[in-house]
């Protein structure tokens, strides 16, 4: 083996060490581990302790497959039929999830002098929960079979296959595409999404039947080709790689599921360490400084309107306080379509990079942490309401 293969097994068998360690303490603190990976990447990036330049390319590619991964095991806990009543039971809740959210990029980015185009970047930054983070918080916390869990995953959904028209309209308008070629994008993305879900829906049952085998390895590679392909074909037509391997996810029904939950979530939970680690690593530690006050600021607001959100989307199906208070935490974390935007817009705005990495750390650490004790802060506030009342 050459010496640069030789390196980058070193730091690859390094960082894999390093991450065990990070799990073991965050077990024994009682907290997600999500927030410390992200913490192992800052230290490994750009004007971090140390530089990882033999597997940077390699980190990448398993950033990539962890949150096609964590997708595909979040469609897995929902039917076509389940998919369809949450998304129409929701729909309200996503209006009022993009008026609220997209309200503080969008203030902040008119009020530090942003052209439109910037600004409108900076609300879709605000905008959108990370499904990948919210998915790894509902698995380690044991809370996928609570009541408001489908709320969330609704809103999720909603916000993901909002990105469909988003995403290539602010494209077309910054690199200059004609109104008549943004529109035909636009609607080519949107009815390849609708084809997608439309298939599931009726034929679910009988593609699950066809991947279903007894041996095992085969099942996994099936698995895994399917999704991956699924994914990179949803890439290509400009919709979210997520939603390619959530629906695939979403089709799969019967004995298959329970079979490819235990071949899958090993994987699952490796890739997905190695995505939070290398959104760590895309970081460069000196800019924060700067941009600290701001994207704290912002990340306020964020957390106001999108604790706002889950409890109105939980509220009109029925849930309780203490559920309404789990989906709202559950909301707050930022991620990888946060950073998709932003890199949209660096070319023409140098500081939006800075500041939507900062934004979306730090609501990564509070959303996680407010996830985890969010039953303990609904007790608290149900407490000091019952002294003020006597």
């Amino acid at each position: 083996m050459h010496a640069g293969g030789d390196l980058l097994v070193l730091e690859l068998g390094a960082v894999v060490l390093g991450l065990a360690i990070v799990a073991r303490l965050a077990r024994r603190v009682g907290m997600p581990a999500l927030p410390l990976y992200l913490l192992v990447g800052l230290t490994l990036g750009e004007g971090g302790l140390v530089e990882l330049p033999a597997s940077a390319d390699f980190i990448e590619v398993g950033a990539e497959i962890g949150v096609i991964l964590m997708l595909l095991m979040l469609g897995l806990e929902f039917s076509p039929h389940e998919l369809v009543v949450n998304v129409r039971r929701s729909t309200l809740a996503g209006v009022t999830d993009l008026v609220l959210n997209s309200a503080p990029g969008l203030a902040a980015g008119f009020l530090l002098g942003f052209d439109p185009i910037v600004a409108v970047l900076l609300g879709g930054v605000t905008y959108i929960s990370s499904s990948g983070i919210v998915a790894k918080l509902v698995a380690d916390l044991d809370r996928i079979g609570n009541h408001e869990t489908s709320v969330v995953l609704s809103v999720l959904v909603i916000e993901d296959l909002a990105m469909v028209l988003y995403l290539p309209i602010v494209t077309g308008v910054l690199f200059g595409g004609s109104v008549l070629s943004t529109t035909v994008a636009v609607s080519v993305s949107l009815a390849a999404v609708l084809a997608i879900l439309g298939v599931a829906y009726v034929l679910g049952d009988r593609l699950s039947d066809i991947a279903l085998s007894h041996s095992s390895e085969a099942l996994l590679l099936t698995l895994l080709g399917v999704t991956l392909v699924s994914a990179g074909i949803a890439d290509r037509l400009n919709l979210s790689t997520a939603v390619g391997a959530f629906v695939v996810g979403v089709a799969l029904s019967g004995d298959i599921v329970s079979h490819a939950r235990g071949l899958l979530l090993p994987l699952r939970n490796l890739f997905a360490a190695v995505f939070f680690v290398f959104f760590g690593l895309q970081v460069d530690v000196r800019l924060i400084p700067g941009v600290a006050a701001v994207a704290a600021a912002i990340a306020a607001a964020s957390v106001v309107t999108k604790v706002a959100t889950g409890w109105i989307a939980a509220g009109r199906a029925g849930i309780g306080t203490p559920g309404r208070v789990r989906a709202g935490a559950a909301l707050v974390a930022h991620g990888e379509f946060s950073i998709v935007i932003a890199e949209l817009g660096i070319a023409r705005e140098g500081d939006l990079g800075a500041l939507a990495a900062t934004y979306v750390i730090i609501l990564t650490v509070i959303g996680a942490l407010l996830y985890q004790f969010s039953d303990a802060i609904t007790v608290a506030g149900l407490k000091r309401r019952s002294r003020a009342s006597r």
